[in-house]
């Protein structure tokens, strides 16, 4: 089964994260496979747009924790792919042709963190988002800190990032982190309408746009990455991060009382 689903239509390339029995979370498989497919697409000369949508009832709920939890137990039985999140994100970041993302259904981490990474994001009306950084006891990850308050403000971002609440498609859409919010069953025939307007324009002047919107954020983004890297590193196999695994694999809630201080 492929992990990827590709489909050509008007010069747009839709990509469909297709592991839907795991909600599209993200292994190492399907990021090497997402990875491949967007670094395809801006090879492509007959590709002018690049949508990413996901198949059943989630777009992305973000990390595979069952693998990650595997990782910190024998780190050697996980070894990380060619691409891994960063890779998918620098591939989204140098995609040198717009990039629309229809949040079909429920965004968890990384899943919300991609949507910084987008030129344009259409959000059904049954979607939902959460950056569950804190129910995990790790940092925010992939440049969100620096991407997610550009483009909702720094308060929005706080409650965003620091939470762990679900966030609706029409509040995502008023913070600025949607830009159009449709009905389940017009997402895609919306999100492809728009992603077909702008590949019927040159790719040249779509890559000089692309490229003008984001030189003036790449190093901060590079930056907030690093950030996050050195927090994650730190926090990742932590108390608070081991209990916070221990939970989810238990189907329980995280208890972070008794804790050793400053955890």
């Amino acid at each position: 089964m492929s992990l990827v689903l590709v489909e050509d239509h008007n010069r747009v390339r839709t990509l469909t994260l297709n592991r839907p029995e795991k909600l599209n979370a993200c292994n190492q498989a399907l990021l090497d496979a997402l990875g491949e497919e967007l670094d395809n697409a801006a090879t492509d000369k007959g590709v002018a747009t690049v949508l990413l949508t996901g198949n059943g009832r989630a777009f992305c709920v973000g990390a595979d924790l069952v693998e990650m939890a595997q990782r910190n137990v024998d780190p050697a039985s996980v070894p990380f792919g060619t691409h891994g999140f960063l890779g998918v994100c620098r591939a989204m970041a140098d995609l040198p042709k717009p990039l629309l993302i229809a949040v079909n259904g429920m965004a968890l981490g990384a899943g919300t963190t991609f949507l910084g990474y987008a030129d344009l994001v259409f959000m059904s009306t049954a979607a939902r988002i959460k950056c569950p950084f804190t129910d995990l006891a790790v940092a925010p990850e992939l440049g969100s800190s620096f991407l997610i308050p550009h483009l909702v403000g720094r308060q929005n971002a706080a409650w965003l990032l620091m939470s762990s609440e679900w966030f609706s498609a029409q509040e995502a859409q008023e913070m600025g982190l949607a830009w159009k919010t449709c009905a389940p069953d017009d997402l895609m025939p919306t999100a492809r309408k728009h992603a077909e307007v702008l590949a019927s324009k040159p790719i040249s002047s779509l890559a000089a746009i692309k490229d003008t919107l984001w030189a003036p954020i790449r190093a901060e983004v590079d930056a907030a990455q690093q950030r996050e890297i050195e927090h994650f590193q730190r926090l990742l196999g932590g108390p608070a991060n081991n209990e916070a695994l221990a939970a989810f694999a238990e189907g329980r809630q995280p208890d972070f009382t008794n804790l050793p201080p400053g955890w």
